[in-house]
């Protein structure tokens, strides 16, 4: 009989293993076979939980992870062995490349739980007053400045056509540059928010119009885990 492919949220930050229900801690417990985004990440998370790390078995999932390294990871569920996917921080197979392996056991029968934990994406939309209704996570823009200016101006189009809320995410050590870009390339009445360090002691969140921002709050969020969103 196949085990069980458990999807793990972990904490967003350090000091926040508060933030993982007991519920989901009494599954993970047992667990001796984990697909992990970053090994030292995921161990120091185990650890914190209890579990002995030296009778554990580990399978690397990430963005060069290859299909047919997949065979592995759902070979020990189909043995009978229940399965743990732990992305670094937040739920995995959201923004995350755990989603192959998710896809990968419903294609060979194998059932898949997710677990309840933090969500960065739900938590930011949740914080920030926007539209919870209709929402868009956008991964990723242009690290360049010029080229995320048009992306922001194109998703802001979006936004104020659909009333969708627009979210994206960025490199920490770009937070600076991402917020002054957006300041300066938004509509003065289109809302923005940021939701930085959520779940943790230094949690920021605050929305408003891009008029009523203070131009020099970015170098306040640079190097901080943080979530972007608009509504034009």
């Amino acid at each position: 009989m196949a085990g069980i492919l458990y999807l793990i949220p972990t904490p967003l930050g350090d000091n926040a293993l508060h933030t993982i229900p007991q519920s989901t801690l009494d599954i993970i417990l047992p667990l001796r076979h984990f697909v992990v985004e970053t090994g030292k990440v995921a161990r120091k998370f185990l650890k914190e939980v209890g579990v002995p790390l030296q009778e554990c078995e580990y399978y690397d999932l990430n963005k060069r992870t290859e299909r047919e390294d997949l065979q592995d990871m759902i070979g020990a569920a189909e043995r009978g062995f229940n399965v743990g996917v732990m992305s670094d921080a937040g739920a995995p197979g959201v923004a995350d490349p755990g989603a192959k392996l998710v896809l990968l056991a419903h294609e060979r029968g194998v059932r898949v739980v997710p677990l309840v934990g933090p969500s960065a994406i739900l938590m930011s939309v949740m914080a920030a007053g926007l539209n919870g209704q209709s929402f868009t996570f956008n991964g990723y823009l242009s690290p360049k400045r010029q080229q995320l200016a048009k992306d922001l101006r194109r998703l802001e189009a979006s936004s104020r056509k659909g009333k969708t809320t627009q979210l994206w995410i960025e490199a920490p050590y770009r937070n600076q540059a991402t917020v002054e870009v957006a300041l300066q390339s938004l509509h003065p009445d289109t809302l923005f928010s940021v939701a930085c360090d959520l779940t943790l002691e230094t949690e920021f969140i605050f929305t408003a119009k891009v008029k009523n921002w203070k131009k020099d709050v970015g170098a306040e969020l640079q190097k901080r885990p943080a979530m972007f969103l608009l509504l034009g």
